[in-house]
């Protein structure tokens, strides 16, 4: 970044008084090796290791990138290295108070740096997902012309948010959420670090654990939840940060869980079982208990798909779609917003009538096969369409069920050791009354009985 008098005295005053300046950013990286995490973007030759170096490789020039990511999870970050570690020129601009005589004004500033001194400029955008098409579409001419190596960061899927033009011309970059260890890396870092609190304080396993949990994933989250416990701490005359004090300064109550141990599966347990009893309120608390915590949104997702064949299934065949979907749009957001779509998903399947005649429809077939009730595929439903089939009988007995009034004939499908079994019994509950009545319809058709009460008319 271009400095400036208040800049330069911005600067003098972070150095005489550390303290004026936050925690998460004075320990925020300066070179790639300090970043946490995002190891998939670092390797060697990656296009942000080659923004760093300021390296033109060759005819092969360095390519505007769009980096997407939760928050705290390193976007502001790595383009400070970039403006640290380059002798480009590294402007930046945030899209809440930007607008295009900004962006304007910043490109033929760019324009002239290159044609004056040969100086590339590298241009940050921040929230470009803020921006509107019209606003976007200035950037285009600097960025496909190379006068600027745009480096945008959004919260917001950029498929959804930014110009198909501009994701054209740039890198998309995906950064994924901190895992514990990263965070716990961190924060060790900032509470001995001369840059961070210096050694001041000291952060017990238990306090540490709370303070994780409350991160979220995020960087800047876990730092500022530090830095104002070891304030708390300091101010009453004591060096190591407790649970209490913690509780204390982030308002947050230290919840009684643990993503690898028994809360982990206790918890997301009561949660299904919840569903499962209809008891929509209590499921809403363990789902709070679990957001609360920080558990991977993702994990939750993926238990309510499953409840949603296990113990609903064609009592409310919309139960597996609203899952299903609630697990895409969480994949794509993440948390804080995705815990109203959870929300959501949790309140449908604890409201849908039940059923269990899936899981015990599936064990109960897996049940004969792995008893050996398997034989032989009948000849009629055997491939036909290789040279010699027709020859060896195969398909040559089986009746077209498309050809049929109703749609259904009167052949034998499962194998002989199998015939006549029943695996699916239909829950006379919600949707799947009505499937009870077809199934029991079809099943008469294709035995051919026409006599039996309501075999007769179409299934």
């Amino acid at each position: 970044m271009e400095a400036d008098l208040f800049t330069a005295a911005a600067e003098d005053r972070r150095e005489k008084d550390p303290s004026s300046v936050p925690l998460a950013v004075r320990m925020r990286p300066r070179t790639l090796d300090e970043v946490a995490g995002q190891r998939h973007l670092l390797r060697p030759g990656s296009p942000l290791r080659r923004l760093v170096a300021g390296r033109a490789g060759g005819p092969a020039g360095p390519a505007s990138v769009i980096l997407w990511g939760p928050p705290g999870t390193g976007k502001t970050t790595l383009a400070s290295i970039v403006s640290n570690a380059t002798d480009r020129r590294f402007t930046e601009l945030s899209a809440i108070s930007a607008g295009v005589r900004e962006v304007r004004a910043v490109i033929e500033g760019a324009r002239r740096a290159v044609g004056t001194h040969g100086r590339e400029t590298v241009l940050f955008l921040d929230e470009i997902h803020r921006f509107s098409k019209a606003q976007q579409d200035s950037l285009l001419p600097a960025v496909e012309n190379r006068w600027i190596t745009l480096i945008a960061a959004t919260t917001e899927n950029p498929h959804f948010s930014v110009i198909t033009p501009l994701l054209s011309r740039s890198l998309l970059l995906t950064l994924e959420p901190l895992t514990e260890d990263d965070l716990r890396e961190l924060v060790r870092r900032a509470v001995t670090g001369e840059r961070g609190l210096n050694a001041a304080v000291t952060l017990g396993e238990e306090t540490e654990r709370h303070l994780l949990r409350l991160a979220g994933g995020d960087a800047r989250r876990a730092l500022t939840a530090l830095e104002a416990a070891a304030g708390a701490t300091l101010e009453e005359g004591d060096t190591e940060i407790t649970p209490a004090v913690l509780e204390r300064t982030v308002d947050r109550a230290a919840v009684a869980y643990d993503r690898d141990g028994d809360q982990h599966y206790d918890v997301a347990s009561a949660l299904i079982k919840s569903i499962r009893g209809s008891d929509a309120d209590a499921a809403l608390h363990w789902l709070a208990r679990m957001v609360d915590a920080g558990e991977d949104p993702r994990f939750i997702a993926r238990r309510l798909m499953i409840a949603a064949s296990e113990d609903i299934g064609l009592a409310d065949p919309q139960a597996l779609p609203t899952a299903v979907a609630a697990a895409q749009a969480v994949a794509m957001i993440g948390f804080p917003e995705a815990r109203i779509i959870l929300s959501q998903a949790v309140l449908a399947l604890a409201l849908a009538p039940k059923s269990n005649s899936a899981i015990l429809a599936i064990d109960e077939a897996l049940g004969d096969v792995r008893a050996g009730r398997t034989g032989p595929v009948p000849a009629h439903l055997r491939d036909s369409h290789y040279p010699g089939a027709r020859s060896l009988g195969h398909g040559t007995s089986y009746v077209y069920p498309h050809d049929l009034p109703g749609g259904i004939a009167a052949q034998q499908y499962a194998p002989e050791a199998a015939r006549g079994r029943r695996y699916y019994r239909p829950g006379r509950h919600g949707a799947e009354a009505r499937y009870a009545e077809v199934s029991e319809r079809v099943r008469a058709r294709l035995a051919g009985d026409r006599d039996r009460p309501g075999a007769v008319g179409e299934a």
